[in-house]
């Protein structure tokens, strides 16, 4: 992110806070960021900080959110903005009242892969959605704290975030959910979910204990289009739709390819809603955070009464 954020103008870096002083300034120091400090108000009241990009443990956005929108910061924030529904809410609130933007930093949905997809979709391209189908599971962690109960550890709010944001892109907040998964304590280590919309379903899986095919396929009456692995930071999609020769043999290619790290389409984003004086980004809505959010709880709440 800090690499991206760099090379994206005319944003730039200007400070970085951290829980412990040596971490901050070694982070500070890999990235020639000028200041650094384990002092949260430090940061804070600086005035050449516009934006507060929170990266820290899932158990802390909202508290952390909130005091940066309380001292005039706008806030672009790591998913999954909280680990509830109703604590999202209230940093959206807090965004309200102060007159600040925030936003969830889900990075795929400025991916110019899915954002082509989903405009040709919705323009008819393989008629009206079905199904959606789509996995995340890898064995190892990235980072410790995703598996902590103390940080509000989770691999359905780290990675089951992302099949279910692409199943709510095309079918809607779902009707009803079967869902199933195993806790390691306290914490859900994988699940799986069924979820029914007025116009279709989606299968969903993750996992943080091993490996599940890493593609996605959105079906419509009239083809079905594959995002190759990793869906969610794809930079390539068959469209099996058209002609027989497309659907059955040939399919359509699509390809974008990755811009840095990934994050510099949605950071281009939110520079450019906050030059025209936004409080939200149109195509990234408090409501759509929100919406999946709260689809989020009822996964959770479905996994736990089934075990």
């Amino acid at each position: 992110m800090a690499a991206d954020l760099s090379a994206v103008a005319p944003g730039a870096v200007t400070a970085v806070w951290g829980r412990g002083p040596e971490r901050a300034h070694a982070f500070a120091e890999q990235f020639a960021i000028p200041f650094a400090s384990d002092s949260r108000a430090a940061v804070f009241d600086r005035d050449d900080v516009d934006v507060v990009y929170v990266a820290t443990p899932a158990a802390t956005h909202r508290d952390i959110a909130i005091a940066a929108l309380l001292a005039g910061k706008h806030v672009l924030i790591e998913k999954p903005l909280a680990t509830s529904a109703a604590d999202a809410a209230e940093i959206f609130a807090a965004a309200r009242a102060t007159g600040r933007f925030a936003m969830e930093a889900m990075w795929m949905r400025f991916n110019p892969l899915h954002t082509e997809l989903r405009e040709r979709i919705s323009d008819g391209l393989i008629g009206e959605v079905n199904s959606v189908r789509a996995s995340f599971g890898t064995p190892f962690q990235a980072r410790g704290n995703v598996l902590s109960p103390g940080q509000g550890g989770s691999i359905l709010l780290d990675r089951g975030i992302y099949p279910i944001t692409l199943a709510d892109w095309f079918l809607g907040a779902p009707t009803s959910i079967h869902a199933a998964g195993a806790f390691d304590d306290g914490v859900d280590v994988h699940g799986r979910a069924t979820l029914h919309s007025v116009d279709g379903f989606a299968q969903l899986a993750w996992s943080g204990v091993e490996f599940l095919d890493l593609s996605a396929t959105v079906s419509g009456e009239r083809g079905w289009i594959t995002l190759d692995p990793m869906f969610w930071a794809g930079s390539r999609a068959r469209v099996h739709a058209g002609t027989v020769e497309r659907i059955f043999v040939a399919p359509e290619i699509v390809e974008h390819p990755r811009e840095g790290n990934g994050y510099r389409p949605m950071l281009t984003a939110v520079i450019s809603a906050l030059g025209d004086g936004r409080l939200e980004h149109p195509d990234h809505t408090h409501e759509d955070t929100l919406r999946i959010a709260r689809t989020m709880d009822r996964v959770l709440h479905a996994m736990t009464t089934s075990t």
